[in-house]
């Protein structure tokens, strides 16, 4: 028997209640993912017959998210900086305490700068195409291991018809030769290889190698804040997320590295997220 919007928005809510933190938002979504329902129209229509081609859907969709897959992966895109964002498991899922490394990096670079960036790992793009969309005269290079998660940014560029991107394939900072920037930025993988958190949540099924840095999970920043140097303009920066309990081995290792004006930001939760140097 075929059921109206409302009842399976319930049931869809119930049905997620045991595997997500948030199932009646991940219930709206997929709704409205198969639907191409607005929130409000949830709402107005909530008493309509959904047909029986989009309630397979739509089922399919809830049992894979009740199995724990993200949410993101399932609708194919995340919002970030008010970029609309393709992703996919070969992706690491934005995240909004990200946006606090794009919210550093802008205050530091004049608006009509024409500076060259690096974005390393860049993963859909998200930091480079925020950045670049937002100081359209200066030059980004976003850099990845991954020709999978290359071939996602480019077509994210593409789509939102930002051309001052360029993508490289290669590790951290291997791909940029004899480049000379005015600023590295990066969020590079940070977690520990034992960390039970990777068998927790979304992370399960988002790409190891995006997430994890060796014992400690501070591989990936030691090999950056090393490499960089050597390609940043005396007086530049270099800007890094890290976790939320990682803050001072970052900056201690800034430091050892040489480097000045060593800060640590917070996120919105007044947790320390982004540590940065000036070269």
């Amino acid at each position: 028997m075929a059921s109206t919007i409302d009842q399976i928005l319930r049931q869809a809510t119930q049905q997620l209640a045991a595997s997500s933190p948030s199932p009646r938002l991940d219930a709206e979504v997929l709704i409205m993912h198969v639907t191409g329902f607005t929130r409000s129209a949830l709402i107005t229509r909530a008493q309509e017959l959904l047909s029986p081609e989009i309630s397979e859907q739509l089922h399919g969709l809830l049992a894979r998210r009740a199995h724990g897959e993200p949410v993101a992966y399932l609708t194919g895109w995340r919002e970030f900086w008010s970029l609309a964002l393709n992703v996919a498991p070969d992706v690491l899922i934005p995240r909004p305490e990200t946006e606090l490394l794009v919210e550093q990096a802008l205050a530091r670079i004049p608006g009509d700068s024409v500076w060259t960036i690096a974005d390393l790992g860049t993963g859909s793009g998200a930091i480079a195409l925020a950045i670049a969309r937002e100081r359209p005269h200066c030059r980004v290079i976003a850099t990845d291991a991954s020709e999978a998660a290359l071939a996602i940014a480019r077509a994210n560029a593409i789509r939102m018809e930002i051309t001052n991107v360029e993508f490289r394939h290669g590790e951290w900072l291997e791909p940029l030769a004899d480049e000379v920037l005015d600023m590295i930025v990066s969020n590079p993988p940070y977690i520990a290889e034992q960390d039970p958190h990777l068998a927790q949540g979304d992370v399960r099924f988002e790409p190891r190698r995006a997430l994890v840095a060796g014992a400690d999970g501070l591989s990936a920043i030691r090999v950056i804040a090393r490499a960089a140097r050597r390609h940043l303009r005396r007086g530049s920066f270099l800007l890094l997320e890290h976790g939320f309990d990682q803050a001072q081995t970052v900056r201690e290792i800034l430091i050892g590295q040489g480097y000045a004006a060593v800060a640590t930001c917070m996120d919105l939760q007044n947790l320390p997220r982004v540590c940065l140097g000036m070269a």
